[in-house]
């Protein structure tokens, strides 16, 4: 029974940290919970209002995940619940089936959870965590800025009092300048002024809950100067109590596209989660199961989608605040939670003040801290390459809609790996004078190769996608001796493996080489390598004594070939 008992308590990883929990932690654990409370009462409810929801459902958003994470998640520090990336990849998902289908939009966001949820809890099962590593960080520094961008434009509306019709990036911006003449004054100007105060605030108290106290100064700047009389759009009134247990309706022609989008925000929003959970726990030199995040993501939106709520993923500048206050477990969610329930519970006809452009301004803060404009530069100084990803990702999410964009640009992403795979470096090998070892004689003056020999040195596992290559590079390191070859020594320190097409073509090359009196041999072979040789009889053409397993003995088998 003991047994069963810590099995169980493996498969729940939050569980057994909060049953292990020490009393040191617990006052890092109060702060930083109190003080994220504190920052994502507003936030959430500009996520929100950013997923095309009321505002209080943000903030009903954001029970069940901090409960269900704290229990199923591996990480201790990181915060789940609304984000700006799954909020805005929401909208652009239900806002045209609400117009094309005349639809519920709260319960097709219901919905879309939970089929976030069952996605990523199959995804749990087959064990597809590896599937966050087919975004790699180019792709995820531009789709961060193109989706900055597309919260930004969604926001001109509300900071400047105005109805924009438009649903493209390039559509808002155009009608909000043609549209200058309407703005409504008192809004753009409490907008502005809260803008720049958390850009302040942000400067000079950078732990600061900056968008609680923005969000209350515009709150009593509403009451104080009765702006909402002027025409300064509020929340309004707030449903009371807490959200209940419902299940989303949806009719069939909305469920092909929902399920479709679906599966791309479920790879998009597990690959935000794992990311912002490994960076910290790099930091703080723990680990995580990536696989298990699937399973607390995925339980997080699945009770989100029965709990009148929207899809989810983790946030990084609440984890952010909570790690610079000394959070150590999931405890911080949990005094989070607590405070969330009593400020619906009492104090709902404050949240009902809240302007709507401060929310706005809340949402275009968080955008500007998505485009990592240093990271752009990076990759500008390390391969252009990548920059060319990173920014095909954000014209394309721009162009297009986030999923297309974000679908290109792995695409290419793919692309780019295959033609590193198919075209690797490549090298002879040669001694340099006063230099112990063996190196690429096109990276030293003055190297030379073993007269009658040549090592050569193909970077990457032999497969179809560059056999081919292979033979043609290796042969032009042949021809380009100066003195007969009478030995080919292929370093295979970075074939791992071989495929049968590869094989075949080693073969061809084998009886090529023997056929112009050359001797083929390999060094420096894995035993993964030596085996796949032995299996497909390759070995046996090659000869065992023509398998080396360092450079010296394949020098030295060399020079005593005489003999």
């Amino acid at each position: 029974m003991l047994e069963k008992y810590q099995v169980a308590l493996l498969r729940i990883p939050g569980l057994k940290s909060l049953l292990s929990y020490q009393r040191a932690w617990l006052r890092g654990d109060v702060l930083a919970g109190i003080t994220v409370a504190a920052y994502l009462i507003p936030q959430c409810m500009a996520y929100g209002e950013l997923a095309g929801v009321q505002p209080v459902v943000g903030l009903w958003a954001i029970l069940p995940p901090m409960i269900i994470y704290a229990l199923v998640g591996s990480s201790p520090q990181i915060s789940v619940g609304p984000e700006s990336t799954t909020a805005v990849m929401t909208a652009t998902v239900i806002a045209p089936l609400v117009a094309s289908h005349d639809g519920n939009y709260a319960s097709l966001a219901s919905l879309l959870a939970l089929m976030i949820g069952i996605i990523c809890i199959i995804g749990y099962i087959a064990r597809l965590g590896f599937l966050a590593d087919l975004l790699s960080k180019p792709i995820l520094i531009g789709y961060m800025a193109g989706v900055a961008v597309i919260m930004i434009t969604g926001q001109l509306g509300k900071i400047g009092g105005i109805k924009i019709e438009a649903n493209t990036v390039f559509g808002e911006v155009s009608e909000f300048f043609r549209k200058l003449d309407q703005i409504h004054q008192p809004t753009m100007i409490l907008a502005v002024v809260v803008l720049a105060f958390l850009f302040i605030i942000q400067r000079l108290f950078p732990t600061a809950p900056s968008p609680l106290l923005a969000v209350l100064l515009a709150t009593a700047g509403v009451a104080l100067f009765h702006l909402d009389r002027q025409g300064v759009a509020v929340v309004g009134e707030i449903p009371a109590g807490l959200p209940h247990l419902t299940l989303p309706k949806v009719s069939m022609a909305e469920l092909l596209p929902l399920a479709t989008s679906a599966i791309g925000i479920a790879i998009i929003g597990y690959s935000d989660n794992v990311l912002t959970a490994r960076a910290f726990a790099s930091r703080n030199h723990y680990k995580i199961d990536a696989n298990q995040e699937l399973l607390a993501l995925g339980s997080s939106n699945l009770a989100n989608g029965l709990m009148q709520g929207f899809p989810i993923s983790s946030s990084g500048s609440r984890t952010a605040i909570a790690d610079s206050l000394g959070s150590k477990s999931q405890v911080f969610s949990l005094v989070a939670l607590v405070v969330v329930i009593l400020v619906l519970l009492f104090l709902r006809p404050l949240l009902a003040e809240f302007p709507k452009a401060a929310l706005g301004s809340i949402v275009i803060y968080a955008a500007t801290r998505l485009i990592d404009i240093p990271e752009f530069l990076r990759l500008t100084r390390f391969r252009r390459s990548e920059l060319f990803l990173a920014l095909t990702t954000t014209v394309g999410v721009l162009l297009t809609d986030i999923l297309l964009g974000v679908g290109i640009a792995v695409g290419l992403s793919v692309i780019d790996l295959f033609a590193r795979v198919a075209r690797p470096h490549d090298a002879v090998l040669g001694e340099v004078p006063g230099l112990a070892g063996l190196h690429d004689i096109e990276d030293w003056e003055g190297a030379k190769t073993i007269p009658g020999l040549v090592i050569y040195r193909y970077d990457a596992p032999l497969c179809f996608a560059n056999v081919e290559n292979f033979k043609r590079r290796a042969l032009e390191a042949i021809e380009a001796q100066t003195t007969p070859v009478e030995w080919f020594v292929l370093n295979t320190e970075a074939i791992a493996e071989v495929d049968i097409t590869a094989i075949d073509a080693l073969t061809e090359f084998h009886s090529e080489l023997a056929a112009r009196g050359i001797t083929f041999a390999m060094t420096r072979v894995k035993q993964d390598l030596y085996k796949q040789l032995k299996r497909s009889q390759l070995l046996q053409k090659i000869g065992s004594e023509h398998i080396f397993l360092t450079l010296h003995t394949a020098i030295a088998a060399f020079q005593a070939r005489d003999h």
